[in-house]
């Protein structure tokens, strides 16, 4: 199945799953930045699209260009990840993937998850200092929960917990149309 994967990626981690994406299902890998100056024909011969990029502020970022693309492409087996800091059995996740798509999006996207982690090195400043600050926040927090300090402890430095296992259920969906196509 002929696929590409799009994505962004501010400190690293987006672009690590989408290589091992890209890997695992042979398909091409476009940053977003060259993905937008492509002409509608580019993407014709594509089977599956897949589109990727980090959470802020509980919405995946820049995926606005995929969504509008995406109403064209609904021919196509079509699949979006987010990456994030928190694990993947967080029920933040599950609330996040509920709201990341309109119910019309539903039908014709997937949306997934995967845990990746924080890079204050390679983070923008306005990034860094909004994660700062919310840790911070939370640190001060007079009635903060046992999770919510643990949480704020992990977020106050740099740390990976990505792993490439969770790219499994993304290729299962993206094969599915295959399948499909062949039986």
């Amino acid at each position: 199945m002929k696929t590409l994967i799009i994505y962004t990626s501010q400190t690293g981690f987006t672009k690590k799953y989408a290589q091992w994406l890209a890997e695992r299902m042979g398909g091409d890998l476009l940053d977003l930045k060259e993905a937008k100056k492509k002409k509608a024909e580019f993407y014709a011969g594509y089977e599956a699209i897949c589109y990727g990029g980090w959470a802020m502020a509980g919405s995946l970022v820049k995926a606005k260009w995929f969504l509008e693309k995406a109403v064209a492409w609904k021919d196509k087996r079509l699949a979006m990840f987010c990456v994030g800091g928190g694990p993947n059995d967080n029920p933040d996740v599950d609330a996040f993937l509920e709201n990341a798509l309109t119910e019309e999006q539903r039908k014709y996207i997937k949306m997934f998850y995967c845990q990746g982690g924080f890079n204050y090195e390679k983070m923008k400043t306005p990034s860094r200092i909004a994660m700062k600050m919310f840790v911070s926040a939370i640190r001060n927090k007079k009635d903060a929960t046992e999770k919510e300090k643990a949480m704020a402890e992990k977020m106050a430095s740099s740390y990976d917990i990505s792993d490439i296992r969770y790219i499994e259920p993304i290729v299962s969906y993206l094969l599915e149309n295959n399948y499909e196509k062949t039986a």
